[in-house]
């Protein structure tokens, strides 16, 4: 382990960090609280001057997106941040380059609303990540860390899946994780990419014919004929399919063959859950944690399996209830599934976590509800 790459960051300060030393080309991006860090930190490293990467303000998140749909064109690795209203103005560009299965790399670091809503932390764009907010048949890969060191991490994971994909990769944080200081350590220098490296890599990209002679890439959404649209649509659906096979991530926490209540959280409701779940342990009660690290896509096979098990689960988010909708299509109506989470900026304390898991075991035994009742 290298000491000098141990450093005490930001999570968007690590952003930034880990984006210059993974190789990336390009940064284009506008200050929103709570990720301007990540603009900040580049503008203080000026990597422009050590590896030529390309760092620029632009004038609004709709430029931001479009250079990085220009960028993606190119067979570049460039990448974006913003937060929740800012990532709402970019959903047309993200379905272009969706549609186009471009590559690009978007940090989106939550905070409350809807609206304008409030500059304080929370996990209220879980629909706009995983569902979106453009047009059409399209998904698109979204990462969750639940720390510093991981939004560090997920910065060269998503260099990997958006190239290996053809697809836009979203890393999904909040305003705690954003703002929140940890230890980090950083990966090694990666030499950016030649121009002949890209092209070698990349033999779809509009980069120039060269001495090749090669025929003319052409980018476009557009498609006048509905079949070949179709077939098209068709195509990137198994490619979906093959990504949802491949890429599904998550960590099990306390979990075993005797767990009985399980909780499903991510971000900043993981961390939060595991001082609950330790508590309750000590108590003696049998519970463990699913912490999706893949939100699309969704672990819903590891979800359905535990539901043979548990007696009901309990979905942590600082929301009014987002992806406790796909736990609940998960477990396929094998068992209940209850909510827990605050919204506006306020973020749920392992007492208040404590407090609903209480309310949903009293429930559970009151009840007394027959395995395979939600099914019914």
């Amino acid at each position: 382990m290298d000491n000098k790459n141990i450093v005490l960051l930001k999570g968007n300060e690590a952003i930034a960090k880990a984006a210059v030393r993974y190789g990336y080309d390009g940064f284009f991006g506008y200050p929103i609280t709570p990720q301007s860090e990540v603009l900040e930190t580049l503008a203080v490293d000026k990597p422009w001057e050590t590896t030529g990467m390309v760092v620029l303000q632009a004038e609004s998140e709709l430029a931001s997106i479009n250079m990085l749909y220009g960028a993606g064109c190119t067979g570049k690795l460039a990448f974006t941040s913003s937060s929740s209203p800012g990532i709402a103005l970019m959903q047309e560009g993200l379905s272009y380059m969706a549609g186009n299965e471009l590559p690009g790399v978007i940090v989106s670091v939550g905070r409350g609303g809807p609206g304008l809503g409030t500059i304080q932390p929370g996990q209220a764009d879980y629909n706009q990540a995983v569902y979106g907010g453009g047009n059409g048949d399209y998904n698109l890969i979204v990462l969750a860390p639940n720390s510093v060191q991981e939004m560090c991490d997920c910065m060269g994971k998503a260099k990997e899946l958006t190239f290996k994909w053809r697809t836009p990769v979203i890393i999904l944080s909040d305003g705690v994780i954003g703002q929140m200081m940890e230890k980090v350590e950083l990966p090694p220098f990666t030499p950016r990419r030649t121009d002949e490296e890209i092209a070698a890599q990349c033999p779809w990209a509009t980069n120039g014919i060269g001495l090749k002679k090669r025929k003319y890439n052409i980018m476009s959404t557009l498609e006048f004929d509905p079949i070949v649209m179709e077939e098209r649509n068709r195509a990137m659906s198994e490619k979906y399919r093959k990504i949802e096979a491949e890429e599904v991530d998550y960590e099990l926490y306390n979990v075993d063959d005797t767990t009985e209540y399980l909780i499903v959280a991510y971000g900043i409701s993981s961390r939060v859950s595991m001082k609950t779940i330790n508590l309750l342990r000590e108590g003696g009660v049998k519970v463990g944690m699913l912490r999706p690290k893949t939100l699309w896509p969704f672990p819903n096979k590891i979800i359905s399996k535990l539901s043979e098990q548990v007696k009901a689960i309990l979905c942590v988010e600082q929301s009014e209830g987002q992806m406790v909708k796909d736990v609940r299509l998960a477990t396929e109506g094998q068992v209940p599934v209850y909510h827990s989470g605050r919204s506006g900026g306020m973020i749920s304390s392992p007492k208040d976590v404590f407090e609903d898991f209480q309310k949903m075991a009293r429930e559970c035994l009151s009840k007394n509800w027959p395995k395979g009742y939600w099914m019914k």
